[in-house]
C-alpha cells in the first residue's frame, strides 16, 4: 500500500493546525533504546521520514543529542524548517545523588529550559511546547503563565502537556487553552478511558497524542522474550519482567491472530485500532527504522469495520496485563498532580 502525499491529517485540538495525524518519536533516536547509530545514519533517517511526509518530529530535552542532532538537519536544510510541525517538551532538570530524575515546572525553568532547546535546534520557535513532568510543588496555573509568556514573544506557538491528571488538565486550560496532552495510550495502557483523561480532552477540545502506542514496542510482535530488551531501559520496566512478560505475549498473540486475518502487522493493526476510538486521537510510534516507519505510517489508511474493532478491544479485556506502566520508584512520572495556587 503506497503512502499519499500528504499524509492524512487531524487538527491539533479544536481550531488547531492540521498536522500529520501520525508523528514520528525522537526518542528512539536518543539513549533509550540502545545504539542510537551515529549522526550520518539519524540524519539519513529524518531525510527520509520528511520525504515521506511524516513531518509532525516530537523530541524533549530528555531524550539525549536528539535536540542537537536535529538542530543539525535543520542547518544543513533551513528552507525545510517550514515544513516540520516540531515538538519538544521541559521538565526535568538532571539527576540527584540517587540518580532519580529531577522534575522542575516552575517559571524560571520553563524560561530557562526553553532557550536552550531554542539554542540547541538552532530555530527560532517551537511549534508545540510540552511541560513533560509537573513537579508536584508549581501549582500549574504558574507554569502555564511562564509558558503562555513564551508564545507571546514568539518562542513557541501551542502548549501542550504530558502524563497529568484530569483535573490537572481542566486547571491548565482554564488559564489558556491546551492544545495536546501527550499520554500512554495503547491496547496494553487503557487506563485513560476510565480516569477522566480522555473525557477531559473531549470535553476541553485537547487534541491526544498518544506515546507508546505499541507498548515499546512489545505489542509489535516482534519481542520474543526478556533477553530482546537487555542494554535498554525497558529492561527495569515491570511489564517486560520475566514474570510478566510471558503472561503479557497472551494479548500480543490474540492481536496478532486479528491482524493475520486482515492482512496486516500487528503494528499496523494496533495504530489503525488506536486512531479509530476518536477523532482527537494522534499516534506517536518511534522507531529509528525507515522501513518500520512506513509500515507505521501505512495504518493511517487502514479502516476498520465495528467488528474487527470490537474484536480487538474483546482482547484488551480478556487478557489482564501484568505489571505496572512504570517502576514503582518511577510513580511520578504518571498523572501528574499539582498544588492549588495561593489565593
Amino acid at each position: 500500500m503506497s503512502l499519499p502525499k500528504p499524509l492524512p491529517t487531524r487538527p491539533l485540538g479544536t481550531g488547531g493546525p492540521l498536522i500529520p495525524a501520525m508523528g514520528i518519536g525522537m526518542m528512539s533516536l536518543g539513549h533509550a533504546y540502545g545504539s542510537a547509530g551515529g549522526d550520518e545514519e539519524r540524519l539519513a533517517f529524518l531525510d527520509a521520514v520528511h520525504a515521506l511526509g511524516a513531518t509532525h518530529w516530537d523530541d524533549a530535552d530528555l531524550y539525549g543529542d536528539t535536540e542537537t542532532l536535529l538542530g543539525k538537519w535543520f542547518t544543513a536544510n533551513p528552507d525545510k524548517r517550514k515544513d516540520i510541525f516540531l515538538t519538544t517538551k521541559f521538565g526535568f532538570a538532571g539527576q540527584d545523588a540517587s540518580g532519580a530524575y529531577v522534575v522542575r515546572s516552575d517559571p524560571e525553568w520553563v524560561r530557562a529550559a526553553c532557550k536552550a532547546s531554542l539554542d540547541k535546534l538552532k530555530s527560532d520557535w517551537i511549534d508545540l511546547y510540552y511541560c513533560h513532568r509537573v513537579d508536584g510543588k508549581t501549582p500549574i496555573e504558574e507554569t502555564v503563565k511562564a509558558m503562555v509568556e513564551l508564545k507571546n514573544e514568539g518562542k513557541i506557538r501551542y502548549l501542550g502537556l504530558s502524563e497529568v491528571s484530569a483535573t490537572t488538565l481542566r486547571r491548565a486550560h482554564a488559564v489558556h487553552p491546551i492544545s495536546a496532552l501527550q499520554i500512554e495510550y495503547s491496547p496494553w495502557a487503557l487506563e485513560i478511558e476510565t480516569n477522566g483523561v480522555l473525557q477531559a480532552c473531549k470535553d476541553l477540545g485537547v487534541a491526544l497524542v498518544a506515546y507508546s502506542p505499541l507498548g515499546r514496542g512489545f505489542l509489535t510482535g516482534t519481542i520474543k522474550s526478556p533477553a530482546d530488551v537487555q542494554g535498554d531501559w525497558r529492561a527495569m520496566m515491570p511489564r517486560f519482567q520475566p514474570e510478566n512478560f510471558d503472561k503479557n505475549l497472551a494479548l500480543v498473540r490474540q492481536i496478532e491472530d486479528l491482524a493475520r486475518h486482515k492482512g496486516l502487522s500487528t503494528s499496523q493493526l494496533v495504530l489503525a485500532w488506536l486512531r479509530r476510538q476518536w477523532d482527537g486521537v494522534h499516534l506517536l510510534p518511534g522507531t529509528r527504522s525507515v522501513e518500520r516507519a512506513k509500515e507505521n505510517l501505512v495504518a493511517l489508511l487502514v479502516e476498520l469495520t465495528d467488528e474487527e474493532d470490537r474484536a480487538i478491544r474483546r482482547a484488551c479485556e480478556e487478557c489482564t496485563v501484568v505489571g505496572l506502566r512504570y517502576p514503582e520508584a518511577m510513580a511520578y512520572m504518571q498523572l501528574g498532580e499539582t498544588p492549588e495556587p495561593d489565593k
